[in-house]
């Protein structure tokens, strides 16, 4: 399917809810594609960078590849329901008001940086603490910690940020702008 395809069924069909959208950037290959603007970025909710596989794993994706395409054999492994339920039950863990302000204070950081030219909007604030309420469940625990903040953090501010071209001379990433706030900002501790 050509891309005008997917942009013309997009545009002409109702996507079913909930849907999930996974975009890959390659930064090598960016002819014919353009940045998204800061609005659109803010609307993906983490940024993972994967890197490459190791040799056992490149490997591995050539013996599955072999013979046949597995791509072509996927299959549903859960339903649009369990969705919706694991969405609902991620809503139902506990987060402290220490905690809940440590992920305001976390983003509002971001607003005042002296490397940050514009930091994390509501919408970020939000993203950051629905993820560490699903990561506490992933964990097995009903409630948030501080060190689940930490862990998302990364994943879900750094690409909802603009640094300022003094930093980026500098060599410095937003990355490392979001290592600097989390050193800043004090952690909660338990009374």
């Amino acid at each position: 399917m050509s891309e005008s395809q997917v942009t013309v069924d997009i545009a002409t069909h109702k996507l079913p809810r909930p849907f999930l959208v996974l975009a890959t950037q390659n930064p090598v290959e960016l002819e014919g594609t353009f940045p998204l603007p800061e609005a659109q970025l803010d609307r993906f909710l983490m940024k993972i960078a994967i890197g490459y596989p190791n040799e056992q794993g490149e490997n591995d994706i050539l013996l599955r590849f072999e013979r046949i395409d597995p791509l072509k054999s996927l299959r549903q492994v859960v339903a649009p329901e369990e969705i919706l339920a694991m969405q609902d039950e991620v809503r139902t863990m506990r987060v402290e008001d220490s905690v809940r302000q440590y992920i305001v204070a976390i983003c509002r950081a971001t607003r005042d940086h002296e490397d940050i030219e514009l930091g994390a909007s509501p919408r970020a604030t939000m993203a950051l603490y629905r993820t560490c309420q699903a990561l506490a469940a992933i964990r097995g625990r009903d409630f948030v910690i501080p060190d689940d903040v930490k862990t998302m953090a990364p994943h879900v501010l750094t690409h909802r940020l603009i640094i300022n071209p003094q930093t980026r001379l500098r060599g410095r990433t937003p990355e490392d702008v979001i290592r600097d706030v989390a050193k800043v900002v004090p952690v909660p501790v338990e009374e």
